[in-house]
C-alpha cells in the first residue's frame, strides 16, 4: 500500500508537470529537467560509482541552472531503491540517473510506471535489465579491454616487468579488463623485447579476504611488482600485501588512488583503468537538455572511445592521477590512445577463451584462488 500510493501520487505528479510544462517525454528544454541521482545504497563520498556520479551530476546541474538533487537508498535492496525512485519522481524530478548494475531489477520495476520520467543508468546491462530495454531508459555499459589494455601497455612500458592480474569474479566485463591488460602488456613487451611474466587469477568473489591476501602476499614476495585489482572490493586484498613489500597497485572503474594511497600507503597506485562516468553524465544530460534524447532512449550502448584528442570525452582511459614517468609520459599515453582511436592498434573483445593467452609474455594462470 505504501508504494502504491508513492506510485499514485507520483504519476500525479508528473501529469501536472507535463501539463504545465507543454512539453512531453521528449522534450529538452533545461527548465523542464529536473535531475535526481539514486545511489546503489553506497554514499556519495565512496570514492567510486557513487561519489563520480554525484559529481558529474552537480557539476552539469550547477553549469545550467539544472536542479539536482540526490537520493540515499535506507538499504541495500531492490525494494529501498525503488522506493527511492518513487520519492524521487513524487518529488517532482523527471530525469533519474543510477549508477551500477544492482539497479537492474529497480529500473525493471518502475521505468513502465513512470513513461515521462527519462531513466540514465550506468553499467547496466541488458542482462541485468532482464533482457528488456524500456523506451524511457538508457544505459552504457563499457568496452574494458580497452581500458584493460592501455594498464597493461604502461605497466610495462613503465619498466615493470612482474606483473598480476586478481579479477573478482570471472564475468564478462572482469574477463574483458584482464584479457586486454594481457594484450597491452604482451604489445609493450614485443616493442621493448623484454621478458615479462604476469601472475593471473581470481579470487571468485568482490571483495577481499584473508585467503586471497594470502594469494597476493606470495606473488609480491615471489616478485611481482605490481597487480591489476579488478573486481569491487578485492583491492583491499592486493593493496594488504603490497604494503608489505613496497609493491604497486593499478586500480579499476574510477581512479582509486585516493581510496587504496590513503589506506596503504602513498604512491602505491600507479594509475587506474577507468569507466568514463562523468563523460557519460555530461553527454547524455546534455542530450537531454538540447532535446536529443530520442537518439538515445530505449538503448544500451557499448562505449569506448571517441577522440583522439580530448581525453575528457572518451569514455574509457587512464586516471588522471596516474604516475607518468620518462620512460612512459602522458605524452605516450595520449599517443596510444590516438592509434586506437585510429585503428593502428586493435584490442580483441573476446572473452570466450577459458584463460588469456599471448605471443611474448609468459603467463602464470592460477584460475580461481577460492
Amino acid at each position: 500500500m505504501k508504494r502504491l500510493f508513492a506510485v499514485v501520487m507520483a504519476v500525479a505528479m508528473m501529469t501536472t508537470l507535463v501539463a504545465c510544462s507543454g512539453t512531453g517525454a521528449a522534450g529538452g528544454a533545461a527548465s523542464d529537467m529536473k535531475v535526481a541521482m539514486v545511489t546503489d545504497y553506497g554514499d556519495i563520498t565512496d570514492q567510486s560509482f557513487n561519489q563520480s556520479t554525484y559529481e558529474a551530476c552537480k557539476a552539469f546541474g550547477d553549469a545550467n541552472g539544472v536542479d539536482f538533487t540526490y537520493y540515499k537508498p535506507e538499504g541495500d535492496s531492490t525494494a529501498e531503491r525503488v522506493a527511492m525512485i518513487d520519492k524521487a519522481v513524487a518529488d517532482g524530478y523527471n530525469v533519474i540517473v543510477m549508477p551500477g548494475y544492482a539497479f537492474g531489477e529497480a529500473i525493471g520495476e518502475t521505468a513502465e510506471t513512470y513513461p515521462d520520467v527519462k531513466f540514465v543508468a550506468l553499467d547496466v546491462s541488458e542482462y541485468d535489465l532482464g533482457g528488456k530495454v524500456a523506451p524511457n531508459v538508457f544505459s552504457a555499459v563499457y568496452q574494458e579491454e580497452l581500458p584493460g589494455y592501455m594498464a597493461g601497455y604502461a605497466a610495462v612500458k613503465m619498466g615493470y616487468t612482474k606483473l598480476g592480474f586478481l579479477g573478482g569474479m570471472a564475468v564478462p566485463a572482469v574477463i574483458r579488463y584482464g584479457y586486454g591488460f594481457v594484450q597491452g602488456a604482451d604489445a609493450a613487451a614485443a616493442e621493448l623485447g623484454a621478458d615479462v611474466e604476469v601472475n593471473y587469477a581470481y579470487g571468485n568473489q568482490f571483495y577481499g579476504d584473508s585467503d586471497i591476501t594470502a594469494a597476493m602476499d606470495t606473488w609480491y614476495q615471489g616478485g611481482t611488482e605490481i597487480v591489476f585489482a579488478c573486481g569491487g572490493g578485492i583491492f583491499t586484498s592486493a593493496a594488504e600485501a603490497a604494503a608489505k613489500t613496497g609493491g604497486k597497485v593499478i586500480g579499476v572503474d574510477v581512479d582509486q588512488a585516493a581510496t587504496i594511497d590513503g589506506s596503504y600507503g602513498e604512491g602505491m597506485t600507479i594509475t587506474s583503468a577507468m569507466k568514463g562516468l562523468a563523460a557519460t553524465v555530461n553527454t547524455l544530460l546534455t542530450a537531454i537538455k538540447d532535446g536529443k534524447w530520442d537518439q538515445y532512449a530505449g538503448q544500451v550502448q557499448n562505449l569506448g572511445l571517441v577522440s583522439a584528442d580530448d581525453m575528457s570525452l572518451n569514455y574509457v582511459g587512464l586516471a588522471g592521477s596516474t604516475v607518468w614517468n620518462d620512460s612512459f609520459t602522458e605524452a605516450d599515453y595520449k599517443a596510444l590512445v590516438a592509434d586506437m582511436v585510429n585503428g593502428k592498434v586493435t584490442v580483441s573483445n573476446d572473452s570466450s577463451a577459458e584463460e588469456p593467452s599471448a605471443t611474448t609474455v609468459k603467463i602464470n594462470f592460477q584460475g580461481n584462488i577460492k
